[in-house]
């Protein structure tokens, strides 16, 4: 990965988004659904601009947003003002000091598929408390046949539920311009990679196919 490439990218796309619906907002109903009864501290591993961050200090004591691009941090706490219990960090997770067992909720959105997968697994597992929940939206690649006729039912549904949410078919131009030129560079495991990566850094976690090209995994910490 080309950090830096990434980083002005995401600068970019800071000055560009909107917050709203999206493909990832489309399923931060199912991630709150995950989280643990009790929250005191959580952590959001690549943050963006904090449209997750902001749910999850609603519903913990406090909550960390980390991301590598200095423009989407600078966005996130705009919009973040009226959160006093939400802080953010301009970090890399691949080389930011994961505290261990410090936190009851470790989540990711849209992030992984940017660092080393089953590395990253592993930090985020060792950051949890005991009973914590570490929970991961992020894309995948279509291989298997399941997967391609997923894909497939996708694309009218995104443009029906974007239609539905935000009453345009599509996003405006320069920003999927940015998303375009950005992806020329993203690289997305299979699935089969993603529990493969599971399995070895988190045992039991459950890996489930999203419609709209996303998957996600659920992880608790025993105890």
């Amino acid at each position: 990965m080309d950090k830096g490439r990434v980083r002005a990218d995401f600068d970019r796309l800071a000055e560009l988004s909107e917050d709203g619906w999206d493909h990832n907002a489309h399923y931060h109903g199912f991630l709150l659904g995950q989280l643990p009864p009790r929250c005191r501290l959580a952590l959001d591993v690549g943050c963006g601009t904090g449209s997750f961050a902001r749910l999850l200090a609603g519903r913990c004591d406090r909550v960390l947003g980390l991301d590598l691009a200095p423009r989407m941090v600078e966005v996130a706490r705009t919009r973040s003002g009226g959160h006093p219990n939400l802080h953010y960090l301009v970090a890399d997770a691949a080389t930011w000091p994961f505290p261990p067992a410090r936190f009851d909720c470790v989540v990711s959105i849209a992030a992984a598929h940017h660092l080393p997968l089953a590395p990253l697994l592993v930090m985020m597992g060792d950051a949890l408390a005991p009973g914590g929940t570490l929970l991961m939206l992020d894309i995948y690649r279509p291989r298997s046949p399941a997967d391609l006729a997923v894909s497939l039912l996708a694309v009218p549904g995104s443009r029906l539920l974007r239609l539905r949410h935000t009453g345009r078919l599509a996003e405006p131009a320069e920003l999927r311009r940015a998303w375009r030129e950005h992806g020329r560079t993203d690289r997305y495991p299979t699935l089969a990679e993603v529990r493969a990566a599971c399995a070895r850094a988190l045992p039991g976690a459950r890996v489930r196919r999203h419609l709209l090209w996303r998957y996600s995994v659920v992880w608790r910490r025993p105890g």
